[in-house]
Protein backbone atom coordinates (compact mmCIF):
# COMPACT_ATOMS: atom_id res chain seq x y z
CA UNK A 1 0.00 0.00 0.00
CA UNK A 2 1.26 3.48 -0.89
CA UNK A 3 2.80 5.55 1.90
CA UNK A 4 1.67 9.12 1.45
CA UNK A 5 4.13 11.99 1.51
CA UNK A 6 2.97 15.08 3.43
CA UNK A 7 4.72 18.44 3.15
CA UNK A 8 4.49 20.95 6.03
CA UNK A 9 5.17 24.58 5.08
CA UNK A 10 5.44 26.74 8.19
CA UNK A 11 8.04 29.21 9.47
CA UNK A 12 7.43 28.18 13.10
CA UNK A 13 9.85 25.35 13.89
CA UNK A 14 7.80 24.19 16.89
CA UNK A 15 4.69 23.74 14.75
CA UNK A 16 6.68 21.95 12.06
CA UNK A 17 8.13 19.50 14.58
CA UNK A 18 4.79 18.82 16.31
CA UNK A 19 2.92 18.30 13.04
CA UNK A 20 5.67 16.06 11.69
CA UNK A 21 5.64 13.94 14.84
CA UNK A 22 1.87 13.37 14.74
CA UNK A 23 1.77 12.66 11.00
CA UNK A 24 4.69 10.25 11.17
CA UNK A 25 3.01 8.46 14.07
CA UNK A 26 0.01 8.03 11.74
CA UNK A 27 2.32 6.37 9.19
CA UNK A 28 2.95 9.23 6.79
CA UNK A 29 6.29 10.29 5.34
CA UNK A 30 6.87 14.01 5.97
CA UNK A 31 9.01 16.84 4.69
CA UNK A 32 9.03 20.19 6.53
CA UNK A 33 10.16 23.51 5.04
CA UNK A 34 9.96 27.04 6.36
CA UNK A 35 9.14 29.06 3.24
CA UNK A 36 7.08 28.95 0.06
CA UNK A 37 10.28 29.26 -1.97
CA UNK A 38 11.60 26.03 -0.41
CA UNK A 39 8.19 24.44 -1.04
CA UNK A 40 8.38 25.32 -4.75
CA UNK A 41 11.73 23.55 -4.95
CA UNK A 42 10.22 20.55 -3.16
CA UNK A 43 7.32 20.46 -5.63
CA UNK A 44 9.80 20.21 -8.47
CA UNK A 45 12.11 17.64 -6.86
CA UNK A 46 9.83 15.44 -4.74
CA UNK A 47 6.17 16.53 -4.96
CA UNK A 48 4.08 15.56 -1.93
CA UNK A 49 0.63 13.98 -1.88
CA UNK A 50 -0.72 16.73 0.39
CA UNK A 51 0.35 20.17 1.61
CA UNK A 52 -0.15 21.52 5.14
CA UNK A 53 0.34 25.19 4.34
CA UNK A 54 0.69 28.20 6.63
CA UNK A 55 -0.56 31.49 5.18
CA UNK A 56 1.74 33.99 6.92
CA UNK A 57 5.14 33.03 5.55
CA UNK A 58 8.28 35.12 5.01
CA UNK A 59 8.61 36.12 1.37
CA UNK A 60 5.88 34.56 -0.74
CA UNK A 61 2.74 34.02 1.36
CA UNK A 62 0.60 30.92 1.48
CA UNK A 63 -2.13 32.40 -0.72
CA UNK A 64 0.28 33.01 -3.60
CA UNK A 65 1.86 29.58 -3.18
CA UNK A 66 -1.60 27.97 -3.24
CA UNK A 67 -2.41 29.84 -6.45
CA UNK A 68 0.80 28.60 -8.09
CA UNK A 69 0.22 25.00 -7.05
CA UNK A 70 -3.37 25.06 -8.28
CA UNK A 71 -2.25 26.28 -11.69
CA UNK A 72 -0.70 22.86 -12.36
CA UNK A 73 -1.81 20.40 -9.69
CA UNK A 74 -4.85 19.08 -7.82
CA UNK A 75 -2.77 17.95 -4.82
CA UNK A 76 -4.83 18.48 -1.63
CA UNK A 77 -3.95 21.59 0.39
CA UNK A 78 -4.89 22.21 4.02
CA UNK A 79 -4.28 25.83 5.01
CA UNK A 80 -3.43 26.71 8.62
CA UNK A 81 -3.34 30.25 9.96
CA UNK A 82 -3.66 32.41 13.06
CA UNK A 83 -6.00 34.57 10.98
CA UNK A 84 -9.54 33.47 11.81
CA UNK A 85 -11.55 36.08 9.93
CA UNK A 86 -14.20 34.66 7.60
CA UNK A 87 -12.73 36.58 4.66
CA UNK A 88 -9.37 34.80 5.12
CA UNK A 89 -11.01 31.38 5.09
CA UNK A 90 -13.11 32.25 2.04
CA UNK A 91 -10.07 33.54 0.17
CA UNK A 92 -8.11 30.38 0.94
CA UNK A 93 -10.94 28.13 -0.25
CA UNK A 94 -11.52 30.23 -3.37
CA UNK A 95 -7.84 29.93 -4.27
CA UNK A 96 -8.15 26.17 -4.16
CA UNK A 97 -7.37 24.95 -0.65
CA UNK A 98 -9.33 21.87 0.39
CA UNK A 99 -9.59 22.79 4.06
CA UNK A 100 -8.74 25.60 6.49
CA UNK A 101 -7.66 25.22 10.10
CA UNK A 102 -7.20 28.10 12.53
CA UNK A 103 -4.22 28.26 14.89
CA UNK A 104 -3.87 27.17 17.58
CA UNK A 105 -5.22 23.79 16.49
CA UNK A 106 -5.27 20.28 17.84
CA UNK A 107 -2.66 18.09 16.10
CA UNK A 108 -5.11 15.21 16.28
CA UNK A 109 -7.71 17.29 14.45
CA UNK A 110 -5.17 18.11 11.77
CA UNK A 111 -4.35 14.41 11.34
CA UNK A 112 -8.07 13.65 11.01
CA UNK A 113 -8.43 16.33 8.34
CA UNK A 114 -5.37 15.02 6.49
CA UNK A 115 -6.84 11.51 6.53
CA UNK A 116 -10.17 12.80 5.22
CA UNK A 117 -8.60 14.93 2.48
CA UNK A 118 -6.47 12.03 1.24
CA UNK A 119 -9.46 9.68 1.27
CA UNK A 120 -11.42 12.10 -0.91
CA UNK A 121 -8.42 12.51 -3.20
CA UNK A 122 -8.02 8.74 -3.58
CA UNK A 123 -11.69 8.37 -4.46
CA UNK A 124 -11.50 11.17 -7.04
CA UNK A 125 -8.32 9.74 -8.57
CA UNK A 126 -9.84 6.26 -8.72
CA UNK A 127 -12.91 7.64 -10.48
CA UNK A 128 -10.73 9.61 -12.90
CA UNK A 129 -8.65 6.50 -13.69
CA UNK A 130 -11.79 4.43 -14.29
CA UNK A 131 -13.22 7.12 -16.54
CA UNK A 132 -10.00 7.39 -18.51
CA UNK A 133 -9.97 3.62 -19.17
CA UNK A 134 -13.67 3.11 -19.90
CA UNK A 135 -15.31 3.15 -23.31
CA UNK A 136 -18.53 4.40 -21.73
CA UNK A 137 -19.18 6.17 -18.43
CA UNK A 138 -22.54 7.76 -17.67
CA UNK A 139 -22.86 10.36 -14.95
CA UNK A 140 -26.61 10.19 -14.37
CA UNK A 141 -26.64 13.01 -11.83
CA UNK A 142 -25.03 15.50 -14.20
CA UNK A 143 -26.34 13.75 -17.34
CA UNK A 144 -22.87 13.62 -18.87
CA UNK A 145 -21.24 10.95 -21.03
CA UNK A 146 -17.52 10.11 -21.10
CA UNK A 147 -15.47 7.82 -23.30
CA UNK A 148 -11.83 7.12 -22.37
CA UNK A 149 -11.71 10.25 -20.22
CA UNK A 150 -13.20 12.59 -22.82
CA UNK A 151 -16.65 14.13 -22.48
CA UNK A 152 -18.93 13.28 -25.40
CA UNK A 153 -21.80 15.59 -26.24
CA UNK A 154 -25.09 13.74 -26.64
CA UNK A 155 -28.71 14.77 -27.02
CA UNK A 156 -31.34 14.10 -24.38
CA UNK A 157 -32.75 11.13 -26.34
CA UNK A 158 -29.26 9.70 -26.90
CA UNK A 159 -28.55 9.92 -23.18
CA UNK A 160 -31.86 8.21 -22.36
CA UNK A 161 -31.13 5.31 -24.72
CA UNK A 162 -27.58 4.88 -23.39
CA UNK A 163 -28.88 4.98 -19.82
CA UNK A 164 -31.55 2.37 -20.58
CA UNK A 165 -29.25 -0.02 -22.44
CA UNK A 166 -26.35 0.28 -19.98
CA UNK A 167 -28.76 -0.27 -17.10
CA UNK A 168 -29.81 -3.60 -18.65
CA UNK A 169 -26.60 -5.04 -20.12
CA UNK A 170 -26.95 -7.90 -22.62
CA UNK A 171 -30.72 -7.51 -22.79
CA UNK A 172 -32.11 -7.00 -26.27
CA UNK A 173 -34.69 -4.22 -26.60
CA UNK A 174 -37.04 -4.24 -29.56
CA UNK A 175 -37.56 -1.10 -31.60
CA UNK A 176 -41.12 -0.91 -30.29
CA UNK A 177 -39.89 -1.09 -26.68
CA UNK A 178 -37.39 1.67 -27.28
CA UNK A 179 -40.04 3.81 -28.94
CA UNK A 180 -42.41 3.35 -26.00
CA UNK A 181 -39.79 3.84 -23.27
CA UNK A 182 -37.91 6.76 -24.84
CA UNK A 183 -40.38 8.53 -27.13
CA UNK A 184 -43.51 7.62 -25.14
CA UNK A 185 -46.49 5.36 -25.68
CA UNK A 186 -48.33 8.05 -27.64
CA UNK A 187 -45.63 8.30 -30.32
CA UNK A 188 -47.09 7.59 -33.76
CA UNK A 189 -44.07 8.10 -36.04
CA UNK A 190 -41.87 5.55 -37.78
CA UNK A 191 -39.63 3.20 -35.80
CA UNK A 192 -36.82 4.28 -38.11
CA UNK A 193 -36.13 7.11 -35.64
CA UNK A 194 -34.64 4.43 -33.38
CA UNK A 195 -32.22 3.30 -36.09
CA UNK A 196 -31.25 6.89 -36.83
CA UNK A 197 -30.57 7.58 -33.15
CA UNK A 198 -28.49 4.40 -32.74
CA UNK A 199 -26.50 5.37 -35.83
CA UNK A 200 -25.72 8.76 -34.27
CA UNK A 201 -24.66 7.12 -30.99
CA UNK A 202 -22.34 4.75 -32.84
CA UNK A 203 -20.79 7.65 -34.71
CA UNK A 204 -20.04 9.43 -31.41
CA UNK A 205 -19.12 6.33 -29.40
CA UNK A 206 -17.71 3.90 -31.91
CA UNK A 207 -15.95 1.68 -29.38
CA UNK A 208 -18.91 0.73 -27.19
CA UNK A 209 -20.35 -2.78 -27.71
CA UNK A 210 -23.73 -1.62 -29.06
CA UNK A 211 -25.06 -4.50 -31.14
CA UNK A 212 -27.88 -4.87 -33.63
CA UNK A 213 -30.22 -7.80 -33.02
CA UNK A 214 -31.32 -8.35 -36.60
CA UNK A 215 -35.03 -8.13 -37.20
CA UNK A 216 -35.64 -7.11 -33.57
CA UNK A 217 -33.71 -4.22 -32.04
CA UNK A 218 -30.53 -3.45 -30.09
CA UNK A 219 -28.53 -4.42 -27.01
CA UNK A 220 -25.45 -3.21 -25.19
CA UNK A 221 -23.05 -5.99 -24.35
CA UNK A 222 -21.22 -6.09 -21.03
CA UNK A 223 -17.54 -5.75 -21.75
CA UNK A 224 -14.57 -4.61 -19.69
CA UNK A 225 -14.22 -0.89 -20.11
CA UNK A 226 -17.94 -0.07 -19.98
CA UNK A 227 -19.14 1.58 -16.75
CA UNK A 228 -22.52 2.86 -15.62
CA UNK A 229 -22.76 4.89 -12.42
Amino acid sequence: MKTFHIAIVDDDINIRQIVEAYLEKEGYVTTAVESAEEAIALEQENPPDLWVLDIMLPGMNGYEFCRRIRANSETPIIMVSARDEEVDKILGLELGSDDYLTKPFSPRELVARVNRALQRWKQMKSHADETANSALVLDKHKRLVYSFGEEVEVTSKEFQVLSLLSGHPNRAFSRDELLSLIWGYDYFGSDRVVDDLIRRIRKKLGKIPLETVWGFGYRLRTLEGTKDE
